[in-house]
């Protein structure tokens, strides 16, 4: 995956490998890219001690054209929610300056001893708020 200078954003091309035979995008390689764009994202974060860990809890992916070999497709990250103990992230794909898809990544945080519910912490709620558009 390319970098870009925001840590929000990144570029690819499409690759041969993520194509089916009709030469349309795979949906799975649409959240695979999704997931890497997020995590890149995520360790922007400010650090925080006894950080609870984060599970998905729901991924979608909104199809509104598909993309074709060789594009060139920009991922952006933006906070959609934020709760008190979940974060929702909506991943914009876009080629030649459309709106290609959407992808919606809930996370939920948990106590790492026991795998419990836990609240997100007050100075990563705070960081999340800054991208909240």
């Amino acid at each position: 995956m390319a970098k870009s200078a925001r840590s929000n954003v990144a570029e690819i091309r499409v690759p041969f490998r993520d194509v089916d035979m009709h030469g349309e995008m795979f949906i799975s390689s649409y959240i695979s890219y999704a997931e890497s764009v997020l995590a890149n994202f995520w360790l922007t974060r400010p650090e925080v001690e006894g950080e609870p860990i984060y599970t998905a809890s729901k991924i979608s992916c909104i199809l509104h054209r598909p993309l074709h070999y060789d594009e060139l497709v920009e991922f952006t990250t933006a906070v959609d929610k934020i709760g008190v103990r979940s974060v929702g992230f909506l991943i914009a794909v876009e080629a030649e300056g459309e709106r290609a898809a959407e992808v919606e990544i809930i996370w939920q945080a948990r106590n790492r001893e026991d795998l419990s519910p836990a609240a997100l912490p007050e100075e990563t709620r705070d960081w999340l708020y800054t991208f909240v558009d």
